[in-house]
């Protein structure tokens, strides 16, 4: 027999009987591995009810639950029946101001198409009333890539285009970071946007560049660490519904564990 072929099966034979031993427990016990642990002690995660699905969970704010726009600063011109607002004259506001969140809306652009790129189904959320996702009815609609549905409008094209036919609800869930200044204003840490639409990852933590502008290239400029949410009004019957959202804390208590 060759001898590299002698050494395989010697090899194997070992292997093998090491094994059966193993399992038999004939030979020696091995060691006992200690577990490891951080050395932190967490604090523990809050308990919350997750509510029904697409619903707000129990630790949500809820902007609109199709009854009135009571919790908005500026409505007066939009239109709320059977459960559903009708963006008017204007846009509108959130009376209690966000900083870092989670977002849930859901809109639908009008069922009968008119107009075609930018002036079909056209209406945006500002985070913060200064960074954009744009809302647009993209389906069969083409326009530029950073304008269309779900883009962070001038800054950022969707991964996907993942819109349903007009008419037809979508949903964003958003999560937002928002951007951090200095004691002299000066940006320390960019603002983050993560958006699912209708269940679509179609921004996965893209960093913002500033606020949203038509004319200029984004830019930032220092502001509060909470401002409202508000919702545009460009011109088309965009309707929204079950309006939710969940403040997000610095995770100061996580990171300060001990």
């Amino acid at each position: 027999m060759p001898a590299i072929l002698s050494t395989w099966k010697h090899r194997w034979t070992t292997g093998v009987l090491l094994v059966l031993a193993l399992a038999a427990g004939t030979i020696w016990p091995l060691p006992k591995i200690k577990e490891y642990t951080s050395g932190k002690v967490w604090p523990e995660p809050k308990i919350i009810d997750p509510g029904p699905v697409g619903g707000p969970p129990s630790d949500a704010i809820v902007l609109f639950d199709g009854k009135d726009l009571s919790a908005w600063q500026g409505a007066e011109s939009w239109k709320v029946a059977d459960g559903i607002a009708t963006v008017g004259g204007g846009p509108i506001s959130s009376k209690q101001a966000f900083g870092d969140c989670q977002l849930h809306i859901e809109w639908a652009a009008p069922e009968k198409v008119s107009g075609k790129g930018q002036g079909r189904g056209n209406s945006g959320i500002f985070l913060q009333g200064l960074y954009e996702l744009q809302v647009l009815d993209s389906y069969d609609n083409v326009t530029y890539y950073d304008g269309q549905a779900g883009s962070i409008y001038k800054q950022s094209p969707p991964l996907v285009n993942a819109c349903r036919k007009p008419g037809q609800w979508q949903t964003y869930d958003v999560v937002f970071q928002a951007p951090r200044f200095d004691a002299d204003g000066k940006l320390a840490r960019p603002a983050y946007i993560t958006v699912l639409q209708n269940g679509v990852l179609i921004q996965n933590h893209t960093e913002l560049l500033g606020g949203t502008s038509y004319i200029h290239a984004p830019f930032y400029t220092a502001h509060a660490a909470k401002l409202p949410l508000m919702l545009q009004a460009h011109g088309n019957p965009v309707r929204y519904r079950n309006i939710w959202i969940r403040e997000l804390g610095e995770g100061a208590e996580r990171r300060n564990a001990k």
